[in-house]
């Protein structure tokens, strides 16, 4: 089988999740004895080249080419990576009025309406969890036939994280952790370091700093804080980084919402007791095992954080990772789908 995966053009410099996982997602399906291209927009593209090809986000990034493949004998698989705390029915509305003023309004365009569309011409589509599922079909009018639930991912690798590279190199351990992006404000950064401000354990943040108002805010007050440390992006092949998950005692992330959050999936497999947003159908991937918190409020925020660092460890979420969501797992289930598509 033949597989060509495309994406935004901006997946290599912005890093994070997604890059992740079409880097995995890849990488299981070749092991799987799929052949897997990345689409390069720069080379003549030829429809025997792929008997499927795989959009990985539907948003303005990838619109265009997911229109253009539609018009040719290929089938498209997409996996949106898209949420939203809007009901079903705002979603709903919100398409319907997209529709309408592009009869309209030469030019006119939304998030809501360009999703439903790449979704609509898709043969199948991939969300990450049963919420996402949810609103794509009652809130998009995607066929349910044609939605299969594929879960994030996490390599094993990070189950044998060795926490002495990260504590001999920075001299901290059993602290709380949030590895992300520093700037998006869907990240809710600031609003961790201000529910860390009356925690007394040692908080350290990774992540790629933006240079936007909301990076700069999280930074100023962090720095007021002796007990923030923040670390630029570190890799996420780079053994410094499951080393960062295994000495933690605490992963925090309590972002508006997550998918839920490949980072969480990773600190869980090397360990980490979990503080997660509820929204984005995180408690599908941690079930009882985690503290999900209200990421709108600070006190709820510093109250699950607390909650998690007077509890033992265990080994239940752990071994439940490992059990459920290595990519290659996540890889057997996308080509089930892929058969699916093709027969």
């Amino acid at each position: 089988m033949k597989i060509c995966i495309a994406t935004y053009q901006s997946v290599n410099l912005l890093k994070g999740g997604p890059r992740t996982q079409i880097l995995q997602t890849k990488r299981g399906l070749e092991d799987l004895g799929a052949k897997v291209s990345l689409f390069d927009s720069w080379k003549d593209f030829r429809p025997g080249e792929a008997d499927i090809i795989h959009i990985f986000g539907s948003n303005i990034g990838t619109y265009h080419l997911a229109r253009e493949i539609q018009k040719i004998s290929i089938p498209m698989v997409v996996t949106p990576i898209w949420y939203s705390m809007h009901s079903s029915l705002f979603i709903k509305a919100a398409a319907a009025f997209d529709m309408a003023a592009r009869k309209v309004v030469r030019g006119f365009w939304t998030d809501y309406g360009m999703l439903a569309e790449i979704c609509g011409w898709a043969r199948a589509v991939l969300p990450n969890t049963k919420s996402e599922a949810a609103l794509l079909e009652r809130g998009l009018g995607i066929k349910g036939e044609k939605i299969f639930v594929i879960p994030n991912g996490v390599e094993e690798r990070f189950y044998n994280g060795d926490p002495a590279l990260f504590v001999n190199r920075y001299g901290i351990r059993d602290f709380i952790l949030n590895v992300g992006h520093i700037g998006p404000g869907r990240k809710n950064v600031l609003r961790l370091i201000s529910a860390l401000e009356k925690v007394n354990t040692p908080a350290v943040i990774i992540g790629r700093i933006e240079d936007n108002a909301y990076g700069r805010a999280c930074l100023a007050a962090a720095k007021k804080r002796s007990n923030i440390f923040v670390l630029d992006a570190i890799p996420n092949e780079s053994p410094l980084l499951a080393s960062a998950y295994a000495a933690c005692d605490v992963f925090a992330l309590p972002s508006l919402f997550e998918t839920p959050g490949v980072a969480a999936l990773e600190a869980a497999l090397a360990g980490a007791k979990i503080v997660i947003t509820k929204n984005g159908g995180t408690e599908e991937y941690f079930g009882a095992t985690a503290e999900y918190v209200d990421p709108t409020s600070t006190e709820l925020i510093r109250h699950g954080i607390i909650t998690a660092l007077n509890k033992e460890k265990t080994s239940a979420l752990r071994d439940h990772v490992k059990e459920e969501f290595l990519w290659e797992k996540v890889a057997a289930k996308t080509m089930e789908v892929y058969g699916k598509v093709l027969a």
